[in-house]
């Protein structure tokens, strides 16, 4: 692929299937309007966070380099991240949830790398570099939240989706995107939401990635930690919205102890939140996290964990208890009358690992059409295959050149001669390999001689059941970006000129003002943007302390928007802010 972004000590460590979801930030197209909206949005949350959030929020600020006056870059936020062990990465939007967290897992946050507009300034439908950069970067500078952050990753970028799971997530990102464009036509939003209304409708039980994304959504993006009657803020949805990090605190949002129940209870993410969870302290996130990964296919295994997999119809991988590990699109599992899986199958490109590496031999290519084996003991032989010494195995004729019959205890048979087996590095037995055979269950055949080299994994029974590959390498590019791009926003000329009238006030800022030109942009303004309330928000900010006619003038002007009802507080807000640091 073409290098898109440079690689430092922590990034150079992600797998080259994430690679395609990595965009390069645009920070060009940022307008000047873009980088009012930051520092507005920052100036207020910082003065009214600096209240309610968790401790770690302004000390992790400064930590983590991000500026309140310009929008960060990614360069010179890794710069400071990699001091802590993480780094940070621009993407296009949403991404999908496994993917998402496995940049968790490996100590990267994503940062969508467009911007919010001023129409959403509260609240943005859309994922966003004040959202990611502003919201989630400063809490990992807090070590136990760090870690719970990357455990999760790791946990959470095993879970199995269903097979609509990926449907709703392009459902959710396409109206996300639309939402957030100007250009769209409400009755495109109309109908995106109709899809998306129509799949959570459908969705039927919740799969584990659902569960998870539920545990997530209300802990890094919505949690609240404390008391309950009186908790502080660290969730990066409520960090980075000027809107809702007021409201969550009042007793119009309902508050509940954060437990496990949360994996139920599901969220619109277009949408202010009607509840949030709060955890004690950020060592019961991971007290919680750890409850819901016993529950899962990952750590329980077994026929339910082949059957979601196949339910998913996504790569995912079984280990058996010998350690081997079969990764692929799982398509068949054959059961015994007491639930237990004795056969399974996958279709297509399949590879071969152990301790999550794979096996020389046993990649894609070679396993191009899928793998097969039967799972369980030998019928009537209480020594499982994997525990048999090298004499056992000759007493039991399993050994190379002999031509044998292995009946197992669910009545998959397997018959020919073996050409040679793998063992791990303790020795132990995991794959079998024969010539001339042929695998049947009753008189269903599985297997025949004239398909080639049968390979059988060893294993008395599956201790695991995953999402994605067991190794990184068998399968580089199993990660599917969405073909739905955010969409571009196309400006007007006037707009454009709008832009160039917040960029001079904000070289202004930086510089000398210019009364005189402020006069002259300011009649511009009231003439050809009279919905505009951030520009001239920025020049009373420049002029309220010289007690002009015309700082007079731009204050009764600002006061005279806030008749307006999406204005009002919006402009009352920063009006306070400018006074307060007079």
């Amino acid at each position: 692929m073409t290098q898109r972004f440079v690689f430092n000590e922590v990034t150079k460590r992600l797998p080259k299937h994430l690679h395609p979801f990595i965009v390069k930030q645009p920070y060009s197209e940022y307008t000047a309007q873009n980088q009012a909206v930051w520092r507005y949005v920052m100036r207020l949350n910082i003065d009214y966070l600096s209240k309610v959030a968790h401790e770690s929020y302004i000390l992790g600020l400064k930590k983590t380099g991000i500026s309140v006056d310009r929008i960060p870059e990614m360069e010179g936020m890794n710069r400071i991240l990699k001091d802590i062990g993480w780094a940070a990465v621009s993407v296009d939007g949403f991404i999908p949830p496994n993917a998402f967290m496995e940049f968790q897992a490996y100590n990267v946050l994503v940062i969508a790398s467009d911007i919010r507009t001023i129409n959403h300034i509260e609240y943005t439908p859309a994922p966003d570099i004040i959202h990611e950069a502003a919201g989630h970067a400063p809490i990992i500078a807090n070590p136990e939240y760090a870690e719970y952050l990357r455990r999760f990753g790791e946990i959470g970028s095993k879970a199995i989706s269903s097979a609509k799971d990926y449907e709703m997530y392009e459902a959710v990102r396409l109206l996300s995107i639309l939402k957030e464009d100007p250009n769209s036509t409400e009755e495109s939003i109309e109908n995106a939401q109709k899809i998306v209304e129509e799949l959570q409708n459908t969705m039927g039980e919740l799969s584990e990635m659902a569960q998870i994304r539920n545990l997530h959504w209300w802990t890094v993006e919505y949690g609240l930690v404390g008391e309950l009657h009186n908790p502080k803020i660290y969730g990066a949805g409520l960090l980075s919205s000027i809107g809702e990090s007021k409201e969550c605190l009042t007793n119009k949002v309902e508050k509940l102890p954060y437990s496990i129940q949360a994996a139920t209870q599901n969220f619109d993410i277009t949408k202010q939140q009607p509840q949030l969870f709060v955890t004690p302290d950020f060592a019961h996130l991971s007290f919680v996290l750890e409850e819901f990964a016993n529950k899962m296919a990952l750590r329980k295994g077994g026929l339910t964990g082949v059957k979601k997999l196949i339910d998913s119809s996504n790569l995912g991988t079984i280990e058996l208890s010998t350690g081997i590990q079969i990764s692929g699109i799982f398509t068949n599992v054959i059961s015994d009358e007491n639930n237990n899986p004795v056969y399974i199958q996958t279709t297509g490109p399949t590879a071969l690992a152990t301790r999550d590496k794979e096996i020389i031999g046993h990649g894609t290519t070679f396993h191009s059409e899928g793998f097969g084996s039967p799972i369980g003991k030998l019928k009537g032989i209480n020594l499982a295959i994997e525990d048999m010494s090298p004499k056992d195995l000759e007493v039991y004729g399993i050994y190379e050149g002999k031509k044998t019959v292995l009946l197992f205890e669910g009545n998959i048979k397997v018959e020919g001669e073996v050409i040679t087996g793998k063992r791990d590095l303790k020795g132990k037995i995991i794959l079998i390999s024969f010539k001339n055979c042929s695998v049947t269950h009753y008189n269903n055949y599985l297997f025949k001689p004239e398909w080639g080299i049968y390979d059988m994994a060893v294993g008395k029974e599956i201790i695991s059941a995953f999402s994605g590959p067991a190794s990184v390498v068998s399968f580089p590019n199993f990660g599917k970006v969405s073909e739905e791009k955010t969409h571009k926003i196309k400006y007007s000329e006037n707009e454009l000129n709008l832009h160039k009238m917040y960029d001079e006030v904000a070289c202004m800022r930086n510089g000398n003002v210019d009364v005189d030109r402020v006069k002259i942009l300011f009649g511009i303004l009231r003439k050809m943007y009279p919905n505009d309330w951030l520009l001239p928000l920025e020049m009373y900010e420049l002029l309220h302390k010289s007690n002009s006619d015309l700082s007079t003038e731009i204050y009764n002007y600002l006061t005279q928007l806030k008749d307006n009802e999406r204005f009002m507080y919006l402009i009352e807000n920063g009006l306070k802010l400018i006074l307060r640091n007079n």
